[in-house]
């Protein structure tokens, strides 16, 4: 038997995968400096003016819900972030990037340079403080490099990336308003039958919260 004190709000968080490979860097680098919010298993279409108990009412399916338990895939955990948008937003920002899919031959380089769609007024927009743009698995790039935001604080940042191409899959991220893309030249990563490399980018809006995944594809080219 036990008794729970209603006062106390007891908040299980883990780390990302990303946050995980900071910890192991055990080097001072591994710093909380903010949170983020996110209603990912929240159905709002549950909500229901016409619930005949009264007001109080409306939302009970929603509150009933059940929380997802936290998990370390951050490409697949919080991705539906809350953000504080203007009073009187109509529309949520988007994220584009010209891209619904990146395919890069090995050695082949390609310059993303996104935008925000629906935001502050604007039909596109590219936002004051830049993107944060996430590769899931930098084994399949030879680099990766966020320009166009050159305040001490992301120079460092971008500086200090994780940028290691061996052992276990890891990510990187960078902050820019352009990021350039280059295939790897490894072809040990293809093994011995494969021909496509597959991974992810990750972008989000640093103002407005928007965000965007889309596939990278990285095709072998050479056998020696």
């Amino acid at each position: 038997m036990a008794i729970l004190n209603p006062t106390i709000v007891t908040v299980d968080a883990i780390l990302t995968t990303k946050g995980r490979e900071l910890l192991a860097r055990n080097d001072g680098s591994f710093q909380i400096t903010q949170f983020s919010l996110a209603d990912d298993e929240i159905d709002y279409t549950l909500y229901n003016p016409n619930q005949p108990s009264g007001s109080a009412f409306y939302g009970q399916a929603i509150e009933a819900m059940p929380i997802i338990q936290a998990f370390p895939e951050d490409t697949q955990m919080m991705r539906y972030k809350l953000v504080t948008l203007p009073r009187g937003t109509s529309r949520l920002p988007v994220v584009s990037l010209g891209y619904n899919t990146i395919t890069l031959k090995q050695g082949a380089s390609l310059t993303i340079t996104p935008q925000t769609l629906n935001y502050l007024g604007a039909t596109s927009t590219f936002e004051a403080n830049g993107y944060v743009a996430t590769i899931a698995d930098i084994r399949l790039l030879s680099s990766f490099q966020g320009t166009g935001i050159t305040t001490t604080a992301v120079t460092v940042g971008n500086a200090a990336a994780l940028n290691t191409t061996t052992g276990t899959v890891l990510s990187k991220s960078e902050i820019g308003t352009s990021f350039t893309l280059t295939g790897t030249t490894v072809n040990t990563l293809f093994g011995t039958t494969l021909t496509t490399l597959t991974t992810t980018i990750t972008v989000v809006g640093r103002d407005s919260g928007a965000r965007i995944t889309i596939p990278i594809n990285i095709q072998k080219v050479s056998t020696t």
